[in-house]
């Protein structure tokens, strides 16, 4: 009777090592699937990164140049405008100052 019982625990547990198993093979195949995601969200976010960081020397780039154009040079209207616009460098790097002259 007493090995009766020991064959039936010694099942009992044979079946909870199979699911355990099977448990543990299914972790793993979510696990690679999410460090698989991990990997390509973080190439994602570097490119995004990049093109954030290229975007911001554009943009600096571009606020140069159009303050360094402002204190060479003033920007007109076309002639038949009865407005002239004449940009004025703020002296800092803020976007310049725009100032309204009548003819």
């Amino acid at each position: 009777e007493k090995n009766l019982k020991l064959e039936e625990r010694i099942t009992m547990l044979q079946q909870q090592n199979e699911e355990l198993r099977a448990r543990i093979e299914q972790n793993t195949v979510i696990t690679r699937q999410l460090s698989e995601e991990n990997a390509n969200l973080q190439e994602y976010v570097e490119k995004e990164v990049e093109e954030k960081k290229k975007l911001s020397r554009t943009n600096e780039e571009l606020l140069w140049k159009l303050q360094e154009g402002d204190a060479v040079s003033p920007v007109k209207l076309p002639p038949s405008s009865s407005t002239s616009f004449y940009r004025c460098s703020s002296g800092n790097s803020s976007p310049a100052k725009v100032r309204t002259l009548r003819r």
